[in-house]
C-alpha cells in the first residue's frame, strides 16, 4: 500500500505543512512509502516536495491520497480525477468577509474555495476534520462518511535550541505578551494591541508585546495596525515578521503569556505549542479555539480589553493561579500525543484501504 498526500502548498513554518510532514514521518516509520504533491513549496522544502502534475505517473487505485483542503486550487481538480482512495483533511477556510478591506484576491479564493468544498461530496471515501469544529462543517455541507483527526505533532522539537540573536535582542526584565500567527484580519491583532495597551498603561508599564508571524501580502492591514499603534501612543510593540523555527522557539521562551484574540481557527496550533512550554494561554473562544484548548488555559468569553489587561495582572500577582493555569494546560496535552494521533490516522488509512 502506497499513501501519498496532496496539498496546494508545502510552506516553511505553516502548520498545515508541518502537519504533513510529520504524517510522512509517521507512514515511513511503518514501512509505507510515501510522497508530498503540491503546485507550490519554499525553496528550504524542496527536497520533501513533488509537483502535483506529476501524480498521474505514480496514481494506482491501491492507493491511497490524503488530500489537506484548506483553500481553492487546482491541485482539487488533479485530486477528483485520479482512481486513488481518497482521504480529505479539512483545515477550514477563513470567511471571506475577513479580507474584503485588505486582500480582495485573497477573499475571492477563500469565497471560491469554500464552493469547492461541496463538489467533493460524493468524491471521497472519508472526510476528516482536524477539530470536531470542521467535522460539522462537512456535515453540514452534505458529507456522509465524516470524522476528526487532531493535527499531528511532534512536540518534542521544542525541546531542542533557541536562537542565540533572538534571545539577546528581546531578552528583558519586561513582562512578555506573546501572539504568534499570520499577521491577518481574522486573528484580530488590533484587539491584542488595545489589550496590551490597557495593560502597559495602567498595570506594568515594564512590559512588550511579541506579534510573531507572517505579514507579507498584508501590507495595507499592517499599515492599519502601525496607524492604530501611533494612535494608542503604545510602545514596546514588535513584529518579527516570518522567523525560523530557532527564532520561534526563543520567542516562545523569552515571553509570560501566550494571547490570542483570533476570531476564526479552524485548530490552533500555537496554542498547545503554549502548552507544551509552559507559557499560560488566554484566548477568545473563535472557532475551535475551545475545542483545541481542551479544557487547559483560560478563555475569554467577552473582548473587554480592560478586563483582560486586569486578569493578565492577576496572573503576574498569584503565583498559584498561575500553576493551576500551566497544571489545566499540562492535562490537555494528552489528547495530543504523537502516539495516540499516529493510531488515529492509521485506522482511518487502513479502514479506507480495506474498502
Amino acid at each position: 500500500m502506497r499513501v501519498h498526500q496532496f496539498a496546494t502548498s508545502l510552506t516553511y513554518g505553516d502548520a498545515i505543512s508541518d502537519e504533513m510532514l510529520e504524517i510522512q514521518k509517521v507512514l515511513r516509520e511503518r514501512g509505507i512509502e510515501s510522497e508530498i504533491f503540491v503546485r507550490f513549496y519554499d525553496p528550504r522544502l524542496a527536497n520533501l516536495a513533488r509537483d502535483y502534475r506529476e501524480y498521474p505517473a505514480h496514481s494506482s487505485p491501491e492507493n491511497v491520497i490524503i488530500f489537506h483542503f484548506s483553500i481553492g486550487s487546482p491541485v482539487s481538480r488533479m485530486f477528483f480525477r485520479v482512481p486513488d482512495k481518497k482521504i480529505m483533511i479539512y483545515h477550514n477556510i477563513t470567511p471571506y468577509h475577513y479580507f474584503l478591506d485588505y486582500h480582495r484576491l485573497l477573499a475571492r479564493e477563500c469565497y471560491k474555495g469554500r464552493l469547492e468544498l461541496k463538489m467533493f461530496i460524493d468524491k471521497v471515501d472519508l472526510a476528516l476534520g482536524d477539530s470536531e469544529y470542521n467535522r460539522q462543517e462537512l456535515e453540514e455541507v452534505g458529507y456522509r462518511h465524516t470524522a476528526v483527526l487532531p493535527i499531528l505533532m511532534d512536540f518534542s522539537k521544542f525541546d531542542g535550541p533557541g536562537d542565540p540573536v533572538v534571545e539577546r535582542l528581546f531578552s528583558t526584565e519586561k513582562k512578555t505578551i506573546l501572539f504568534v500567527g499570520r499577521v491577518i484580519p481574522n486573528k484580530k491583532f488590533e484587539d491584542i494591541i488595545k489589550i496590551f495597551y490597557f495593560y502597559k498603561k495602567y498595570f506594568n508599564p515594564s512590559s512588550q508585546l511579541l506579534l510573531v508571524g507572517d505579514y507579507r501580502g498584508m501590507e495595507r492591514y499592517l499599515a492599519a495596525l502601525f496607524q492604530l499603534i501611533d494612535e494608542l501612543k503604545v510602545k514596546d510593540v514588535f513584529f518579527p515578521g516570518h522567523v525560523e523555527f530557532a527564532e520561534l522557539l526563543t520567542f516562545f521562551r523569552l515571553s509570560n503569556y501566550y494571547l490570542s484574540m483570533s476570531e476564526h481557527e479552524g485548530f490552533g496550533v500555537p496554542l498547545l505549542e503554549s502548552f507544551y512550554l509552559g507559557l499560560p494561554v488566554l484566548a477568545f473562544p473563535g472557532g475551535a479555539v475551545k475545542e483545541t484548548m481542551n479544557g487547559g488555559g483560560i478563555l475569554l468569553r467577552q473582548k473587554d480589553y480592560l478586563q483582560i489587561a486586569s486578569l493578565i495582572h492577576q496572573l503576574d500577582e498569584d503565583k498559584q493561579l498561575r500553576k493551576k493555569i500551566i497544571f489545566s494546560q499540562r492535562q490537555a496535552l494528552s489528547k495530543y500525543q504523537r502516539e495516540k494521533v499516529a493510531q488515529i490516522l492509521l485506522h482511518y488509512i487502513t479502514e479506507v484501504a480495506g474498502r
